[in-house]
């Protein structure tokens, strides 16, 4: 695979990984903005009312009969959170043209549509659809108060939003649900040419083609948004936490405890040299069937449904997810800080270290074959400069030794505990 990478316009650029492994295309556009209460619900609905329509296929009939002309390309919008911004973003996946039955191009009439659904859209009176903007609305706040239902994402969820109280961080990607269905068309739409105007642009792509078609490509599809722009992508990472430990508790109409343990990693994020063993130390300690927290506080003990670690690598945050019964919190909560305690020791043998370096390894190269996933680590790399991609960043997992762990583990700070328990009676 060769990786190129271009500047197109200031706040503008272009990574194009070239490649003949796979039978398809993907070409992604992704409009990055710092993540604001004030913005997030506007920045959540753009994308699923623009692909209603555009003003040549003002319906979703019309748009998908398009999108199957071109071998049943699929085009979606996404939105992402990448630290303390967020990214708002259209993907379409195509046939390779040497797929196609007569040999036809497909990139550039995918890029085409692509550009069509975000820069032209179906408009009424000056602005969006009502009838467009108001049954998106709908759909909006009914995800939003739907993250209640998975329990398990809602604590975690709950967690961030005490951990990380006053940073942009704990704003929720999606935005307000009451907001999302009191949005006008004529905010909506103020709101869409600031995006457009104010964003940072990243174009990606991978596939067949070579990188002076793909940006030919995308200057014809794209000419509005290669226009320089002052777009700075920031997420300010607090090393330490601000105060003591503190717990906070919830109660709601449950039949089993929840308990997430949120940690600040010292300031290590995927930008910073001690990233590899910041993951293997991940890894071990509750990231793999084979760590610490599975093997003992779930296996051994029987103290949790399940108990798993998570990092955000770009937060430099670190978060133990477990199930636990309500009577179980206190003694669940001292044998998943023991662990740790056991890995800031250097308690792990030789075979354990080389276990939780392979989990990390495979699940990286398994990264490679997909090109949803290439993407995906593409695109926070490129907004946030990491000095890590996919080869170095296996040889240096590969590299990690036990005493790098160790002094990983030890960085680790307690931040925050978070309990969703039964209600009364």
């Amino acid at each position: 695979m060769q990786q190129h990478w271009k500047r197109l316009a200031d706040g503008v650029e272009l990574a194009v990984n070239q490649t003949e492994k796979f039978k398809t295309g993907l070409l992604t556009v992704t409009l990055t903005i710092p993540l604001r209460e004030e913005t997030a619900t506007a920045g959540a609905l753009i994308p699923e009312v623009l692909s209603r329509g555009s003003a040549r296929y003002p319906d979703m009939e019309k748009l998908s009969a398009a999108a199957d002309g071109l071998y049943g390309a699929s085009l979606g919008p996404a939105v992402r959170q990448r630290g303390e911004s967020q990214c708002v973003s259209f993907l379409c996946s195509f046939i390779d043209d040497r797929y196609a039955l007569d040999g036809s191009a497909v990139l550039e009439p995918a890029a085409a549509l692509m550009g069509e659904v975000l820069l032209d859209p179906v408009l009424q009176d000056g602005a969006f659809r009502r009838d467009y903007v108001e049954s998106e609305g709908d759909n909006l706040a009914d995800r939003i108060r739907a993250r209640i239902n998975d329990k398990r994402s809602w604590t975690v969820f709950r967690l961030i939003q005490e951990m990380c109280a006053g940073e942009a961080y704990a704003v929720d990607k999606l935005g307000d649900a009451g907001r999302a269905q009191a949005m006008a068309p004529e905010e909506l739409w103020a709101g869409y040419r600031s995006l457009l105007s104010g964003a940072k642009v990243t174009f990606i792509y991978g596939g067949a083609a070579g990188p002076e078609r793909v940006e030919d490509a995308v200057r014809r599809s794209f000419g509005p948004l290669l226009t320089g722009r002052s777009a700075p992508v920031d997420c300010p990472v607090e090393a330490e936490p601000k105060g003591p430990v503190r717990t906070v508790t919830d109660a709601m109409d449950v039949t089993q405890g929840k308990l997430a343990l949120g940690f600040r990693t010292g300031g290590v994020t995927m930008g910073e040299g001690g990233y590899p063993a910041l993951l293997v130390c991940n890894a071990l300690y509750g990231g793999s069937a084979n760590s610490k927290l599975f093997l003992n506080v779930r296996e051994k003990m029987s103290l949790c449904y399940y108990a798993s670690s998570m990092l955000d690598k770009v937060k430099g945050l670190m978060v133990v997810s477990s199930g636990v019964e309500f009577s179980q919190f206190d003694r669940a909560q001292e044998a998943i800080l023991d662990q740790l305690e056991a890995v800031r020791r250097g308690d792990f043998t030789g075979d354990e270290l080389t276990a939780a370096a392979r989990t990390v390894t495979n699940s990286l190269r398994s990264r490679l074959d997909s090109q949803g996933q290439m993407e995906e680590d593409q695109l926070t790399r490129l907004l946030f400069h990491s000095r890590w991609k996919g080869e170095d960043l296996i040889r240096a997992v590969e590299s990690v030794t036990a005493d790098r762990v160790v002094e990983a583990a030890q960085k680790l700070r307690l931040d925050t505990v978070y309990r969703l328990t039964g209600k009364e009676g």
